[in-house]
Formats: C-alpha cells, sequence, structure tokens
C-alpha cells in the first residue's frame, strides 16, 4: 500500500467518523430539546414561582419569518396573586427577570398579559390577538 492510498483511506475515514458524529449529536441535540422545550421551561418557571390561577404560553413562532419549528416569539397570559398592588410594569419586569435566561438566549420576542385575578375576572377572560408579523422586512 502506498502513502497515498494511505493517506486517502484516513482522510475518507476521518470524514466518515465526523459525519456519523455530527449525525449523532444532531439526534441528540433534537432530543434535549424535546425533553425540554424554551416553551415547557417559561411554563416550569412561570408555574412555579407565581403560582398561578391561569398560565397559557402560547409559542407564536410560526407567526414570524422563522424556520419552522422554532421557539423565539412567546405570548403568556398569566393570572396571579402576586401581581396585587403590582403596576403593570412592576408586573412585566417581575416575569422579565425571571426569563432572564430564555429572553438572553434563545427568545427573541415576549407578549406579556399580566393580570391579578380580579382583572381576569372582570374581562371575563379576554386575551388580546397578536398582531400579524411584518416579516422582519417592515413590509
Amino acid at each position: 500500500m502506498s502513502i497515498t492510498s494511505i493517506f486517502k483511506f484516513r482522510l475518507v475515514t476521518t470524514v466518515i467518523s465526523k459525519r456519523s458524529i455530527g449525525r449523532v449529536l444532531d439526534t441528540f441535540r433534537c432530543s434535549i430539546c424535546m425533553m425540554d422545550s424554551v416553551q415547557a421551561s417559561i411554563r416550569n418557571k412561570l408555574s412555579e414561582h407565581f403560582k398561578p390561577t391561569h398560565l397559557d404560553v402560547m409559542n407564536e413562532s410560526n407567526m414570524h419569518n422563522v424556520p419552522k419549528g422554532s421557539e423565539t416569539h412567546f405570548k403568556v397570559v398569566i393570572v396571579s396573586d402576586l401581581f396585587n398592588s403590582k403596576t403593570l410594569l412592576q408586573r412585566h419586569r417581575m416575569v422579565n427577570e425571571l426569563l432572564s435566561q430564555e429572553l438572553n438566549g434563545p427568545v427573541h420576542a415576549l407578549s406579556i398579559q399580566a393580570k391579578t385575578p380580579q382583572q381576569w375576572e372582570d374581562s371575563k377572560h379576554y386575551v388580546t390577538k397578536s398582531p400579524p408579523c411584518l416579516g422582519g422586512s417592515g413590509k
């Protein structure tokens, strides 16, 4: 076997190995993402901290110009006694602080509707609709 043949064999083996490892890593990453999605993380944190009487965490990424399956745009509707005597700005800050890891990472946009139980009842559980996406280009 010539040196050139050995070199080609090693090069091909290395490329195949890297591709195989890449596929395994991609599968592993997908499995981890599915086990603990961004949406699930948001829901868990909000549930544990605020003990809400009502909580909706909606992934609205499909309404935006992002790849299919993305978790980048969310709407949160949360009703909690912890919001009593807090201004709307204080409520938003409470939620943003709790979700700072997600907001500094994969989450691009977060719409928050934070209400007291009394406000929730008075609104007859009304949730405002999200505006349509402009496609990121201002169209």
